[in-house]
């Protein structure tokens, strides 16, 4: 029988062989088996240009605040369509260099939202590049840092064509003759940001998440009620708030209000509906509205537009579901022409 206690070869022998065996089992075998993955049938690798973004990812150190997995309980439902699984990682896993290894991008704490399927609820390159400038230009309450070395200030008659103006509100930047410029890091990490998207499952995304007991026992008394519902305050805050506020006013001279718009409140409400499928850039004074046609369904769209009709002082004729269809419909018939 081994003696620790007197035989000091035996005891160091002893933990060099568990210490070996539990490297194999931790790290070694799941290293090897992670090799076996494969991507998703329908997911792109990253260019050069987004991987270089996720350089600047990695470097800035955005994983200490922001994760990229979505967890199979129903509180993470807002953060992608399902939960994430070991392929949705195949492309970002590869290493950065021969010195580095792969960015572990799922990250541990949650001090900023998580960012699995963020180049999906927030595609717009504006509100990235004005959001990374400063964060409390378009979410007020923001915790995040400002990342100011990521741009550059210059003088108006400087301003190269291929320069990317950043629109920032006067009460954040006020020089006159001076403008913002992103610099080249700032618009590759704007580049990596909106390519994640989560890719659909072969035969469409399964709803595996972990239902609250709450709702459960709501649903059991009131299910018709529950599932026949769509909340377009809600819709609203999730989708278009970012940019257009809780209050509907938007942020000046970056995105346009909602109060009292001519859009908005239009008798007809054709204009509004295709602001919304196909986006908007149409005025220079402000950002691109990138569109959400393939993103919000017919009643989602007809629920949030009369939101938008309804609130602030707005008071506009309701949006139905039918008068999206058409509107949509109407649309497609155009391109096909």
């Amino acid at each position: 029988m081994l003696n620790f206690h007197k035989e000091h070869k035996n005891l160091v022998l002893t933990a060099g062989v568990v210490f070996i065996a539990l490297s194999i089992v931790v790290a070694i075998l799941p290293a090897f088996q992670m090799q076996e993955t494969e991507p998703i049938p329908d997911d792109k690798p990253l260019t050069d240009n987004q991987r270089e973004g996720l350089n600047v990812y990695v470097s800035e150190n955005c994983m200490a605040c922001h994760t990229q997995q979505v967890r199979n309980i129903e509180m993470d439902n807002i953060w992608g369509d399902r939960p994430s699984i070991p392929s949705d990682y195949f492309y970002s896993k590869k290493r950065l260099d021969v010195w580095r290894q792969s960015p572990s991008v799922l990250g541990s704490e949650r001090t900023g939202p998580d960012l699995t399927n963020i180049g999906k609820r927030q595609p717009s390159e504006d509100w990235h590049l004005l959001h990374l400038y400063n964060p409390r230009a378009v979410v007020s309450e923001s915790v995040m840092p400002s990342y100011p070395w990521l741009f550059e200030e210059v003088d108006s008659v400087s301003v190269r064509e291929e320069d990317k103006v950043v629109s920032v509100p006067k009460e954040f930047f006020n020089k006159p003759g001076k403008k913002i410029i992103a610099s080249e890091e700032a618009l590759r990490l704007v580049d990596y940001l909106k390519s994640l998207q989560q890719t659909e499952l072969p035969g469409g995304n399964v709803n595996d998440f972990i239902p609250a007991l709450r709702k459960i026992q709501t649903e059991g008394m009131d299910g018709e009620k529950q599932a026949g519902s769509l909340d377009g305050a809600k819709l609203f805050s999730q989708t278009c708030a970012a940019c257009h506020q809780e209050t509907g006013k938007g942020v000046t001279g970056a995105f346009p209000s909602l109060v009292g718009s001519d859009i908005v409140t239009d008798e007809n409400p054709e204009q509004l509906i295709r602001v919304v499928i196909q986006g908007y850039d149409a005025r220079s004074d402000y950002g691109v509205m990138p569109p959400f046609g393939n993103q919000l369904t017919d009643a989602e769209i007809a629920a949030i537009t009369t939101h938008e009709r309804s609130s602030w002082g707005n008071d506009a004729p309701e949006v139905t579901e039918e008068d999206v269809k058409k509107i949509r419909e109407l649309i497609e018939s155009e391109l096909n022409q």
